[in-house]
């Protein structure tokens, strides 16, 4: 949960945030992680219990003199990372929806993907199974 604070909310461009209670799970491979609860959603992501939202009196005693509190807002984060061996070593890397959906489909037969790396190989751009 996040509130935002500021002299006026309507017309401060950079208003303070504060975030509340938080929780999360990890997502591997499109599998149900333990702790999760609810999905798969429209993205076949699974998510935890949602976090108790902050009461009234949470989000008066952080704001400060002179600011209104924005109402909680619920914000759902999502990081793709993909880890995947090199040698004997592994690597793991950001990623995007699209490679995480392609990783999904060829996990459970163990198709073999090969990545294109973005710029300086700090990130994974594609995954397309191996072609023979």
């Amino acid at each position: 949960w996040q509130v935002k604070y500021a002299n006026s909310l309507t017309s401060q461009p950079q208003p303070r945030t504060e975030t509340f209670a938080n929780t999360s799970v990890l997502n591997r491979n499109g599998l149900k992680p333990p702790g999760a609860v609810v999905g798969p959603d429209d993205k076949g992501l699974w998510w935890p219990t949602v976090p108790p939202r902050p009461s009234v009196d949470e989000v008066e005693q952080l704001k400060k003199s002179q600011e209104e509190a924005g109402k909680p807002e619920l914000i759902k984060d999502v990081q793709y990372k993909l880890t995947y061996g090199v040698g004997n070593l592994q690597k793991a890397l950001p990623t995007n929806y699209d490679v995480y959906r392609q990783v999904v489909k060829a996990y459970p037969q163990r198709t073999p993907l090969e990545l294109t790396l973005g710029v300086n190989d700090n990130s994974v751009e594609k995954a397309e199974p191996v072609s023979k």
